[in-house]
């Protein structure tokens, strides 16, 4: 069953928002917003976001390397490129989707909403194009290109080198030490059905396991990480 905590005319009423845009082609936003996931079995390619994913991609790209043209006139074409690598990566959309509100609107099947897709970049990153591809087919080059203008020129300057999180973290200390990966499980479950709070088990050959809570499976492994290397932080290991 598909989840999402708001109904397709919010959503819509959201999206018309956030990009400036009354669509007179709805069904786009809705495609653009379901996951492969909520589509069922009976999977129809058009239904889910990856098409427009592809498309979003495209636009965004071409707008950015003009406005990297523009904006840096006297640089290079290798520091051109390294800016739109940046400015294109995951790390950037993900950021942009998550500013504007795109990841609380995606449409999940129940299993990856308990999972912790919704809190996934890669994920957060294709939506935030697929509205793009949506926009471009519903209202042009021109209204994709105003919005793009107006989410990335503030990131023009800034660093986007991508975040370290804790699980990633946690793994180069063991990988560095010889020892094996960290494993992570879930030992119990509570709350209600509408809103579960997972708790994880994080364990490393040599510390003893750590259990920390989370509203996801992935939201609680990171807490669990975090709290391990907060233990190896404070006891200098």
């Amino acid at each position: 069953m598909p989840s999402t905590n708001i109904s397709y005319a919010d959503s819509i009423a959201s999206v018309t928002v956030i990009l400036e845009h009354k669509f007179d082609r709805p069904e786009l936003i809705k495609q653009a917003l379901t996951h492969p996931s909520a589509c069922g079995r009976n999977l129809i390619v058009s239904d889910s976001y990856e098409r427009l994913e592809f498309l979003g991609d495209r636009v965004l790209g071409l707008v950015i390397a003009d406005m990297l043209l523009h904006s840096f006139p006297k640089e290079s074409e290798g520091s051109l490129a390294k800016r739109f690598t940046a400015l294109v990566r995951r790390e950037a959309l993900a950021l942009v989707a998550k500013k504007l509100g795109f990841d609380k609107l995606i449409v999940l099947a129940k299993g990856e909403e308990e999972s912790g897709e919704r809190e996934n970049p890669a994920l957060q990153a294709d939506v935030c194009e697929s509205l793009i591809g949506a926009l471009y087919l519903d209202a042009g080059y021109d209204a994709a290109l105003r919005f793009i203008q107006k989410n990335w020129k503030p990131l023009l300057n800034q660093d986007l080198s991508p975040p370290q999180d804790a699980k990633s973290t946690l793994q180069e200390w063991a990988q560095g030490r010889g020892l094996p990966l960290p494993t992570y499980k879930e030992v119990s479950r509570s709350g209600p059905p509408h809103a579960p709070l997972f708790n994880i088990q994080v364990s490393v050959k040599g510390l003893d396991p750590v259990i920390k809570q989370g509203n996801s499976k992935r939201k609680g492994e990171q807490e669990a990480a975090k709290e391990l290397l907060r233990f190896i932080s404070e006891n200098g290991m």
